[in-house]
Formats: C-alpha cells, sequence, structure tokens
C-alpha cells in the first residue's frame, strides 16, 4: 500500500496519541530514562481539530498511522506541539513531510515566529529542525519533589492569589500578560484551560497591581506561569508552589527554561530535581523566556 499524507480527522487521534507514547517512551527508555508518558484522552488535540485544523497531519499506509505531525497558531506564533513517527519507519523521509505540511500551516497563517520544544537528546529531530530555521535557543527543565518535603521549607506566598474568573476584563489581562511575556496573546488556550476542572486559574497581584498569572492542576503541576515583568518571576513561582503544596497531589512538578534563574535557583534551594532535560528551539529573533514558564512540551 502506497504511503500517504493527509489531515487529520477525530476519529484519528486516540490511534495518533497511542503512536505518539509509543514514540516518546521508546526514545526515552533507549535513552535510559525510562517510560515517560501514559496514554490520555486527546482533548488538546481535539480542541486544535475543531479550531484550527490545518495544523493536524498524519502518515497512514495500509490503514494504520505511521506518522503524526501537530501544530497551533497563537497570532504571530506558530508552535509545533507534537511530530513523531513510528520508530520502525523512521529514517525513511516521514518527519520531513510532515515537518513540511505544518510549516505550511504556517505559511497559510502568516506567523512570524516559530517554536518547538523537543527532548534535548533527540539529536536525529534537533537536525531536521535545524535544516527547516528552528534553531537550539536553550534548555526546559522538567523539575519535581514530593509535596511532604515542598510544605516543610515553603515560606509563605509573597503574591496575593486571586481564582482566575471568565470575565472578558480578565481575558484581557491575561491577553496583556502574555503579550508582555511570550509576544503573543493566547486567549483561546485561556479559554481551553477555563473548561478543565483538573487546572486552577490564578491571578497574581502585589499589593494591588496583577503582575502575572499560573495554573496549578490537581497532579500538583504547575503552568503556564507567566508574569509581567522579569523581576516578579521568584515571587510568582514561589506562590505557585505554595498553592500546589497546599493540595493534596504526592509530587509537585514545572517546567523551568533555563533563562529563569531566579526561578531555578528557587526550585532546587526547596529540593526540587531535575527529572528530565529539554530543548526549546526556535526560528531566529524569538525565544528567550525570562517572564514564562511553560506549562508541557505540546500547549508551551
Amino acid at each position: 500500500m502506497p504511503l500517504v499524507y493527509r489531515p487529520a480527522r477525530l476519529e484519528d487521534l486516540a490511534a495518533s496519541d497511542a503512536l505518539v507514547v509509543a514514540s516518546i517512551n521508546e526514545l526515552t527508555i533507549r535513552h535510559g530514562f525510562g517510560p515517560m508518558v501514559m496514554p490520555s484522552p486527546p482533548d488538546f488535540q481535539l480542541f486544535s481539530l475543531k479550531g484550527d485544523p490545518d495544523g493536524l497531519w498524519l502518515a497512514e499506509e495500509g490503514g494504520e498511522i505511521v506518522g503524526f505531525a501537530w501544530s497551533w497558531v497563537c497570532g504571530r506564533l506558530w508552535f509545533l506541539a507534537q511530530l513523531f513517527v513510528d520508530p520502525t519507519r523512521q529514517g525513511q523521509g516521514i518527519g520531513d513531510a510532515l515537518l513540511e505540511r505544518t510549516l505550511e500551516h504556517a505559511r497559510k497563517s502568516g506567523a512570524v515566529h516559530k517554536a518547538l520544544i523537543t527532548f534535548t537528546f533527540n539529536r536525529v529531530s534537533q537536525g531536521l529542525y535545524i535544516r527547516h530555521g528552528l534553531f537550539p535557543k536553550m534548555p526546559v527543565y522538567f523539575f519535581n519533589a514530593g509535596r511532604e518535603r515542598l510544605s516543610q521549607t515553603l515560606p509563605q506566598a509573597p503574591l496575593r492569589a486571586v481564582a482566575i474568573d471568565n470575565s472578558a476584563a480578565t481575558l484581557t489581562s491575561l491577553g496583556e500578560i502574555d503579550c508582555r511575556a511570550i509576544g503573543v496573546s493566547r486567549e483561546k488556550h485561556h479559554r481551553y484551560l477555563f473548561d478543565d476542572l483538573r487546572i486552577t486559574g490564578i491571578l497574581l497581584y502585589d499589593g494591588n497591581d496583577l503582575v502575572g498569572y499560573c495554573y496549578v492542576g490537581a497532579n500538583g503541576h504547575i503552568g503556564p506561569l507567566a508574569v509581567t515583568h522579569a523581576a516578579v518571576l521568584h515571587d510568582a513561582f514561589a506562590t505557585a508552589l505554595k498553592l500546589a503544596a497546599d493540595g493534596s497531589a504526592e509530587k509537585i512538578s514545572a517546567f523551568l527554561p533555563g533563562t529563569c534563574d531566579c526561578a531555578l535557583s528557587l526550585a532546587v534551594a526547596q529540593g526540587m530535581r531535575i527529572s528530565f532535560p529539554m530543548l526549546l528551539m526556535a526560528s531566529p529573533g524569538y525565544g528567550d523566556w525570562t517572564q514564562y514558564m511553560p506549562r508541557n512540551p505540546g500547549f508551551m
């Protein structure tokens, strides 16, 4: 049967997620990190498919999915959320062909900046991305620690935390914070997070001044987190850690960019440890994150 590249459909998402999980775990096991991910409902993929279907592509042969690529666009930013090929079919040009199709998504949308997050040890993929104009920018470390340990040493939250509502005024404020932190508004992605009952959104105030936001999951994971200026990042992350530690999750975790010195220092001082390293790659002129902590490699 010939290899076919086509847009993804709703009925493809579960099988595509299974391919991604298998591909990630094959890679991380091969590099000594053990299996990293488990299958999960493809909720964010579905959200993207409904609102921006041009970014989801798959490679199929004989009715079997052998590759999957997924990108999303917010304003001037195109982000490659996933690009994975069946490990038994790698080296056959499938990844390159899928990337070309998602990059067409960037061209059609008029995106100025392009970015992605990949595993630091995924050398083959990094070469592919460099050939297409996406270059290494900075490491992004996944930190975690036991909640009980954090609870014993964390001081009181330095910033005032107020639950996010879904009002137009709040969305406008979130968009303004995003523009200062990462250069684009992500209003549609905030709307997505509002609908996830497993995640709590928090506005962060220094006195009466709104200086940032964070999201904390029921599983103890922090992110995304963004602030209006880098000087407040330490206090924002400290507040997010306190909020997460006051929950019931066994582990507290976050993705910390290598440019966020104060957050990295705080994480290590509180006994958090690096579980695995990742890498932000981007087009020239983008990717100096000193006011932003991503949620995960797909959501950013």
